[in-house]
């Protein structure tokens, strides 16, 4: 591993720490702001400190913006951002009624879920450690949140359910990615996201400047640090780092959020939560290797 690499890994695994910190603000955010409005204003401030990203990384290009390309952006970015509104809410919903710490771990499970809807909707093949991967998640899920008398947590299920759409997301996001600039497409499926969520959120939720207040920290780093500048490290990492390698150091987001849990909000897991987290957290590694072609890499060496 070359220095580019080890700083590029080093990049991705702060994004990780970041993103799995966010789901604590998520969490202490819903005891001030409605799911909606918490959201609406996250995003919009996400959207907003991606600009300054944007600028720079074309201050050289030449982009010409024709009418199909302008169509194509808002097209796929609406996609995206309506999708990453349904998911978004049902996790930020789910995380009032649960903990930060099963919330990032069920949220994961998207990882291990995509190859699956892959293969469902777009007939692409997996390899066999995917549903190996499959079998240790459900053996995870089950630990981490069927408690004594086969009773789960509302806000559980919320969050399982949120998961489906995160890895729908990554597959309407892999289908407009060769067509879109990611930045853009990222600024503006943020917004979408945003106005949606606003849009809800004055329909259904009472919107006072003391919950916005006092929610202002959460808010902040939901924003600021867990798009703008968590994305950010994530674009310049994956330059230099190999794919399989910036999959496994991401994913270690769902460990980070149960540290954070414990240590931030006092949260505790039962040994059999903390088997649970282990086996999804095997599940999520097992889903990205191809051990089939590791060997043939082996014997071709």
């Amino acid at each position: 591993m070359n220095k580019k690499q080890l700083t590029a890994n080093l990049l991705l695994l702060i994004t990780a720490f970041i993103w799995g910190v966010a789901f604590v603000s998520q969490r202490v955010g819903s005891e001030y702001l409605g799911a909606f409005t918490f959201n609406g204003v996250r995003f919009a401030l996400g959207c907003v400190a991606l600009l300054p990203l944007y600028l720079a990384l074309n201050v050289k290009k030449d982009v010409k913006y024709t009418p199909k390309k302008i169509r194509n952006d808002i097209k796929g970015g609406i996609i995206c951002g309506t999708v990453m509104f349904i998911a978004s809410s049902l996790q930020q919903i789910g995380v009032t009624y649960t903990t930060a710490g099963k919330a990032g771990f069920i949220t994961g499970l998207y990882v291990a879920l995509v190859p699956v809807f892959a293969l469902i909707f777009l007939r692409k093949k997996s390899p066999a450690t995917i549903w190996i991967g499959m079998v240790f998640a459900a053996i995870g899920l089950y630990l981490l949140c069927v408690e004594e008398g086969f009773s789960i947590a509302m806000g559980d299920i919320i969050v399982f359910i949120g998961s489906f759409f995160w890895a729908g997301h990554i597959l309407v996001i892999d289908k407009f990615a060769n067509e879109v600039d990611a930045i853009e497409l990222s600024i503006i499926q943020f917004a979408t996201c945003g106005i949606l969520s606003l849009i809800v959120a004055l329909i259904f939720e009472p919107i006072t400047a003391k919950g916005v207040t006092q929610a202002a920290v959460p808010i902040l780093y939901g924003g600021v640090c867990s798009v703008g500048i968590a994305y950010t490290l994530q674009v310049i990492g994956q330059k230099h780092a190999k794919p399989a390698h910036a999959a496994i150091i991401l994913s270690l987001e769902s460990v980070f959020s149960v540290l954070a849990g414990v240590v931030i909000l006092h949260e505790k897991l039962a040994p059999r939560g903390i088997i649970g987290c282990v086996c999804i957290f095997a599940a999520l590694i097992i889903s990205q290797t191809d051990f089939s072609k590791m060997l043939k890499r082996k014997k071709a060496q």
